[in-house]
Order: structure tokens, then C-alpha cells, then sequence
């Protein structure tokens, strides 16, 4: 069982025959009630990232657009620092900090640490985009769940990623370049272009990862066997 068509290949690729893997995806539950914040014209862009800060992330990316966007902007990063393996460097939360002074954008940045889940749906509900600038993925379940608030998404083509953001539709797939997502999220700071692939994204993960979607998905599969 495989969660994401990424996942699907890397197991393709260590050898597992196509006629084992099952792709059923992770599913998410989608909040109905509208966005908690109706920022007017003149409002700061909240940019959000939510999950594990860890080298693999690239977290610096997002630091690095966002120092010469021409609108008012704010950055939050909720998650706590952990190593991926035993051999990546620790420090990497304090070297962030660093940059966001080195940039000059310390006082637009917070630094919000690691949140339980039922703390995550008022970030989600606060943020005009969400970005994941990640190396590698499985899956990314942050990405989900910022797409299930109708959250616009600017995202590296990882984990699900691929499968729910058709660029410039219901998000922007870009790749490991601060100057692509700089202006991707200035085109996010129009409110017209930011709610309408906000409305088309969530419509899109309603349809393909709703949790009573892919339960039925696991009851066909075990029905078949």
C-alpha cells in the first residue's frame, strides 16, 4: 500500500511489482466553515508553513522569497526542529533565525514552535498561502490539510503535491527557486486570484481525499482480495 503516485515509483524503483502496490491515498477531514480572517486590501499577506523543521524542508527558501516582496507580508513556521537522521547536522532552527536577520526581515517572521493538532486549525484559518519548499516527501500531509481550508498552495513537486496543484489553477508547483515563489506569492497578494484557487483547490481535495472517499477505496481494495 502506497499513499501518493510519488510513493507509487519510488517502490517501482526498488523493485516491487506493479501488481502489489495499491495507491490509497491519506485523507483529511475538510472544514466547512468559511475563513476565520477577511483581510481588507491594505493587510499583510500571511504566509504559512506547518510541519517538521528540518533541513530537508528548505525552509530558508520561503526566507529568501519573500525579502524583496513589494507588499506587506508576515511569515509564520509552526513546527519544532528535529534531525532526520543520525548524520544531519543539528542548529538548523537557530541558522533560520540567523538568516532572518541577515535578510532584515526578523520582525516579519515568527517563529511559532511546535503545535498539537487540534492547535493547527486557527493557523490554517489565519494564512492567505501556505508554502513547502521540501526535498523529498512521501506524502506531506500539511500540504492536505492547508488545501482542505481552501488555503492557495506554492509548493516543490513532492508527496501529494503533484496530484492536487495544477499550476496557476489550484496552486503553483515550483522548483527549488526563491525568485519563482516570490512571484508566486505576489500573485497571491490579489485577493480575487488568492480565493479563486483557494476555492478550486479545496474543491479538488474534497473530491479525491475526503476521508468517506478513501475509506471506500480501502473497503473495494479489501473486498477484491
Amino acid at each position: 500500500m502506497v499513499s501518493s503516485k510519488m510513493e507509487y515509483e519510488d517502490a517501482i524503483e526498488f523493485g516491487i511489482s506493479p501488481k502489489k502496490l495499491h495507491i490509497i491515498p491519506m485523507g483529511t477531514d475538510i472544514p466547512e466553515a468559511p475563513l476565520a480572517r477577511k483581510p481588507d486590501e491594505d493587510s499583510a499577506l500571511n504566509i504559512l508553513f506547518v510541519g517538521r523543521i528540518a533541513r530537508v524542508r528548505r525552509v530558508e527558501l520561503i526566507l529568501q522569497a519573500v525579502k524583496n516582496l513589494p507588499v506587506p507580508f508576515t511569515v509564520t513556521l509552526v513546527g519544532g526542529e528535529e534531525k532526520t537522521s543520525s548524520l544531519s547536522k543539528t542548529g538548523y532552527l537557530r541558522e533560520l533565525k540567523k538568516l532572518c536577520g541577515d535578510l532584515g526581515i526578523s520582525d516579519y517572521v515568527t517563529f511559532a514552535g511546535p503545535k498539537l493538532p487540534e492547535e493547527l486549525p486557527s493557523y490554517y484559518r489565519a494564512a492567505d498561502v501556505f508554502v513547502y519548499p521540501s526535498l523529498y516527501e512521501n506524502f506531506a500531509q500539511p500540504i492536505l490539510e492547508a488545501a482542505s481550508y481552501g488555503v492557495p498552495v506554492i509548493a516543490t513537486p513532492v508527496g501529494v503535491a503533484p496530484e492536487i496543484i495544477e499550476d496557476e489553477e489550484t496552486g503553483f508547483l515550483v522548483a527549488d527557486d526563491p525568485n519563482a515563489m516570490g512571484r508566486a506569492l505576489q500573485q497571491l497578494a490579489d485577493s480575487s486570484v488568492k480565493k479563486n484557487l483557494g476555492q478550486k483547490l479545496k474543491e479538488r481535495v474534497r473530491n479525491k481525499f475526503a476521508w468517506s472517499r478513501v475509506m471506500n477505496q480501502y473497503m473495494e481494495l479489501y473486498h477484491s482480495l
